[in-house]
């Protein structure tokens, strides 16, 4: 995951929400990186919120963190939208 990241979309009790400077090529859907120390996931927006991987988190917090994504959906996608123009 290293340390390429955008600035931080959302913090919630010690996670951070961003996006990497570079999606990939061609570009991927709309999703959003988190990371607690040295925690990751990765969530897909788009069509629903589903994880696509995890690192070092319990499934508790996934779920935590899933719910929080969900909550804050239409703010991600704004962001996303605005950074990347997809």
């Amino acid at each position: 995951y290293g340390f390429n990241a955008m600035p931080v979309i959302l913090r919630y009790t010690g996670f951070r929400f961003f996006f990497f400077s570079n999606e990939g090529e061609p570009l991927e859907p709309a999703h959003i990186h988190v990371r607690k120390g040295e925690c990751v996931a990765k969530f897909w927006i788009n069509p629903a919120v589903t994880l696509d991987e995890a690192y070092g988190f319990h499934s508790s917090e996934l779920r935590e963190i899933g719910d929080v994504v969900l909550e804050n959906r239409d703010l991600i996608e704004r962001c996303w939208h605005e950074r990347f123009g997809d």
